[in-house]
């Protein structure tokens, strides 16, 4: 899968975990925006895990040779991707 396309559902699925949150001041993160400024709590990053492995259909974890704790949105995308079976 290209990057573009995990970033593009990394992004969706996201929006849908967020925006409840939000509200209507949900801003798009960038590639170099803070995920801890995201609004993007430690139940919301679970659920997004979550709903990432049913869409996607493989947890970039699993796949990993060491821990990796992203800290930008652009570093999220770039695991997923990077870590594809």
């Amino acid at each position: 899968m290209e990057r573009s396309s995990v970033r593009e559902i990394i992004l969706s699925e996201y929006t849908f975990v967020v925006a409840p949150k939000s509200g209507a001041h949900l801003e798009k993160p960038e590639d170099d925006t803070m995920l801890y400024d995201t609004g993007l709590d430690s139940l919301g990053f679970s659920i997004l895990m979550a709903r990432l492995q049913e869409s996607i259909e493989w947890d970039p974890f699993a796949y990993a040779i060491t821990p990796f704790e992203p800290q930008t949105f652009g570093d999220f995308v770039s695991f997923y991707y990077e870590n594809q079976p």
